[in-house]
């Protein structure tokens, strides 16, 4: 599967935070998410793992007992079943692999 960069086919997640899926096979999901300054993403968990990578802005991510003010070029990874959350300070662009792969982040029509 291939992905071309698109600004079309993102859906809101939660009030200034969308989302969407750009590749996914038998076992991962990538996501790339976009998040507007001010927005929060709540603290919860999660039987996925994920892995992420700041492209863009700047957020403040709390994992377990952690917290990180994170920055372009910055990476993370989750456990599942870890509880986390965001501050989103800057308008900001992550993009996230999940395993295994998410069923409620894919496309209605791949």
């Amino acid at each position: 599967m291939f992905y071309t960069r698109s600004d079309e086919g993102f859906r809101e997640a939660l009030p200034g935070i969308r989302i969407k899926t750009i590749t996914w096979g038998a076992r991962t999901l990538t996501a790339e998410f976009r998040m507007a300054a001010g927005a929060s993403l709540p603290r919860h968990a999660h039987v996925h793992e994920q892995a992420g990578f700041l492209v863009s802005g700047h957020i403040r991510l709390a994992i377990g007992d952690a917290t990180c003010d994170v920055h372009p070029g910055d990476a993370w990874a989750i456990r599942g079943d870890v509880e986390h959350g965001a501050e989103i300070l800057e308008d900001s662009i992550a993009v996230e692999v999940f395993s295994p792969v998410r069923e409620d982040y894919l496309p209605e029509n791949p």
